[in-house]
């Protein structure tokens, strides 16, 4: 009697979340790490256009779960399933999709091509240092070895990109969006920050509405949305002598005029009065709460890409 094994199947993947986050993406693998076994995916190499930009991550768990996007969505299935493949073989491999690529199969949306470097982990110290400087809002960097099949940190870069024969991905903390104001104005952007993942700090007026300097960081955008110019003036001050990378103020441009009178009367410096974006917003003028709340919003993402991009 002969008794015939059954084949073993590979895991199918799963979605496990529509996140991309870093932040959520390496929480997930450290903990499918703990597990078992996690792969990170890592986008090293575009060709043409792209939905992603250099440096994004998918994380891939033992048991087909995965999470975060390399493309806009057309590839991720076939790179989780190379990378439980690499898994099962213990060893790192780098995929081509699209134009170059082996998968005539897969074609990207754009028209490009893209390269995805897959690191089976085999331990996430690496990973951890960078959630602890993105904890403290610092920014990080992590520089991936194809060739050692290793991750360690390193100091961050300007932006992801290959340095000599190592891929380093570059990290910075969540925009927070310092709010200053009891308007409906301020109501609403605080609710559109907060629905967007940015970490929102709200104030009011006069001398219990001050921040400490300490808060506005150089990944801190300040919105001042007050009526007045006296309820605005304390926290003004603070912005401006602060690294943050917007400042933006309601009013109309007559009110900007006696804005920028009073800030030169006390000395302020034309370069650092040249900072503050009046009347706020992208677009304008805006009739109504939502659609200024929507202008500022888009401003400060903006401004976050033109600061780090």
């Amino acid at each position: 009697m002969h008794h015939t094994l059954a084949p073993i199947t590979a895991p199918i993947p799963v979605r496990a979340s529509s996140t991309d986050d870093p932040v959520e993406l390496l929480r997930f693998a450290i903990d499918a790490h703990s597990v078992g076994a996690a792969a990170l995916a890592t986008l090293v190499d575009i060709r043409g256009g792209a939905a992603r930009a250099l440096g994004a991550h998918m994380a891939v768990a033992a048991d087909g779960q995965f999470c975060g996007y390399v493309s806009g969505g057309c590839v991720e299935a076939a790179v989780a399933t190379e990378a439980l493949l690499a898994m099962a073989q213990g060893c790192d491999r780098t995929v081509k999709f699209g134009d170059g690529s082996p998968f005539f199969d897969i074609v990207l949306p754009c028209g490009g091509g893209i390269s995805v470097a897959i690191h089976v982990l085999k331990d996430v110290g690496a990973l951890r240092h960078v959630l602890d400087r993105l904890e403290r809002r610092q920014a990080a960097g992590l520089a991936y070895s194809p060739g050692q099949q290793a991750l360690e940190p390193v100091e961050p870069l300007p932006r992801a990109q290959w340095l000599e024969q190592d891929f380093v991905t570059v990290y910075r903390p969540r925009t927070r969006v310092v709010l200053s104001g009891q308007t409906i104005e301020a109501q609403a952007v605080a609710r559109l920050a907060e629905a967007s993942g940015y970490d929102v700090i709200v104030r009011g007026q006069g001398e219990g509405g001050r921040v400490a300097a300490d808060i506005i960081d150089p990944f801190t955008a300040v919105v001042l949305l007050h009526h007045e110019l006296d309820a605005e003036a304390a926290i003004l001050e603070i912005a401006l002598a602060s690294p943050g990378f917007y400042i933006g103020a309601l009013g109309s441009t007559r009110t900007h005029r006696r804005r920028v009178e009073r800030l030169r009367a006390m000395a302020f410096r034309r370069d650092d009065i040249a900072r503050i974006k009046a009347p706020i917003g992208m677009f304008g003028p805006t009739r109504d709460a939502t659609s200024l709340a929507l202008s500022v919003l888009a401003d400060i993402a903006a401004a976050r890409l033109a600061a780090y991009a």
